[in-house]
């Protein structure tokens, strides 16, 4: 059983539920754990984000909607906040169930509506961006058929109510502001209740686990050769940092996450989340010091050997960090044999 949440995220919880948006747990198959969706009660009945393609999922989401009075039928609205697939693996069966309408930012629409095609570019994107940085091409490949695998946990779903950055998601007593916060994922967008002080934030942040900003595919040029587009590779720390910043100067009382518990001194987690940054990127500037290295020899230095699953996060993980270094000055890249080398400026 999981551990019941503390005092203060226990009030923020009940603040929220006052406020008629409740946090359903759906399950999911990561090692991130339960993924959280909010149920807002409003006109229309609004749905923050589904969780994965499951059976369990469905069955769980059926049963947490019924003890607060609903049923999948009733939802009139589902609010996507990100491309990941433990939060929009069921909106096309919710859609079915209810004929409700999607929204989610512009940026996130030939996505959502193109999962499978748009899943392989990623792959192929991801590919290439390991290879060019040095991890072995037996682990790419064994990497490709897990990600392969995870696909059916997502699905494709038609975005009826594509939404601006900045522009107003009006229910009937309450306004959303859509706000675009790229960084863990190009399309990652929180909503935010100015009026209760409501941060809807899904995984931008997280209050037990810092999100990883994972190197993606841009979503602005779906048609792109997913190779090429590796050799300019967003900086998605960089990005994510960025995101951050802004987030810090919002009023935020409570910021709801899509995992574990609510946030209730947002600016204080973030600038401990900043600080981690700065070590972390001391750190692999010391490794690259010491020789020039690649994304995976900096990787292994830093975590050992990880297991195939993990090659793409901690690959992204290090290259971020190697990118404020990049931007600082600190350190130039170099390439021999299609491989990224880094290496200290004097």
């Amino acid at each position: 059983m999981s551990e019941p949440p503390d005092p203060s995220s226990q009030q923020a919880l009940d603040r929220a539920a006052k406020e008629g948006i409740h946090c359903l747990r759906i399950p999911t198959p990561f090692a991130v754990g339960r993924v959280n969706t909010y149920l807002i009660e409003d006109d229309p009945l609004t749905l923050v984000d589904s969780g994965p393609n499951s059976g369990k999922a469905l069955d769980e989401l059926q049963h947490q909607l019924a003890e607060h009075g609903h049923s999948i039928d009733d939802i009139g609205l589902v609010v996507l906040t990100h491309q990941h697939i433990d939060h929009l693996g069921l909106v096309d069966i919710i859609v079915n169930h209810s004929g409700a309408e999607v929204a989610a930012i512009d940026k996130l629409v030939h996505f959502a509506e193109h999962y499978s095609e748009d899943a392989r570019r990623d792959d192929e994107f991801a590919s290439a961006v390991m290879i060019r940085n040095g991890i072995p091409e037996e682990m790419v490949q064994a990497l490709r058929t897990v990600s392969s695998a995870f696909r059916s946990w997502g699905a494709q779903a038609e975005v009826t109510r594509p939404l601006r950055d900045g522009e107003a998601l009006e229910l009937r007593d309450r306004s959303l502001q859509t706000l675009h916060r790229p960084g863990h994922s190009p399309s990652d967008t929180v909503f935010w209740d100015a009026e209760r002080r409501i941060l809807i934030a899904a995984d931008h942040l997280i209050k037990h686990i810092s999100s990883n900003p994972l190197i993606s595919r841009p979503l602005d040029q779906p048609d792109r050769d997913p190779v090429e587009a590796a050799h300019d590779r967003p900086h998605a720390l960089v990005t994510y940092i960025s995101s951050l910043l802004k987030t810090r100067e919002m009023p935020a009382e409570i910021v709801l996450s899509g995992h574990g518990e609510p946030i209730t001194d947002h600016a204080s987690l973030i600038d401990e989340r900043l600080e981690f940054h700065r070590r972390r990127a001391e750190r692999i500037y010391e490794l690259i010091a010491e020789q020039p290295r690649s994304g995976y020899e900096l990787a292994q230095a830093l975590f050992g050997n990880v297991a195939v699953t993990q090659a793409y996060l901690t690959l992204s993980e290090v290259l971020g960090h190697v990118d404020l270094l990049l931007e600082d000055g600190r350190v130039r890249e170099s390439e021999r044999d299609g491989v990224v080398y880094f290496e200290a400026v004097a």
